[in-house]
């Protein structure tokens, strides 16, 4: 296992983003709706959608995203990820933030 790439066809990378206003913690444990957001280096500029999963109960506004096949992580070049939940009180969106998946020997 690579200490610090993420490589194509990669299963059971964790992608975990916690949810700020400002500077303050976003408690999401009462969202109705958890998704993180890829957006694939291609010229389509593909975006994936997956839901996510609290991390703790949701106080820490961390939730997370686990690759589960190895056709989701299927090109090399930088990708985009971004956070969304829907709460009783509001919808937020994380920063966008990137992340390189690399090639295999």
């Amino acid at each position: 296992m690579a200490a610090n790439e993420i490589h194509i066809g990669d299963i059971g990378t964790i992608f975990e983003i916690t949810l700020m206003d400002n500077l303050d913690v976003v408690d999401i444990g009462g969202a109705t709706l958890m998704e993180i957001i890829f957006t694939k280096p291609d010229e389509a500029v593909t975006k994936v959608v997956n839901t996510a999963e609290l991390v703790s109960d949701g106080t820490d506004g961390k939730m997370k995203y686990t690759i589960l096949a190895d056709t989701e992580l299927d090109i090399v070049g930088s990708w985009k990820i971004q956070g969304r939940v829907i709460l009783p009180t509001g919808t937020w969106s994380s920063d966008i933030d990137r992340f390189r998946v690399y090639g295999n020997l």
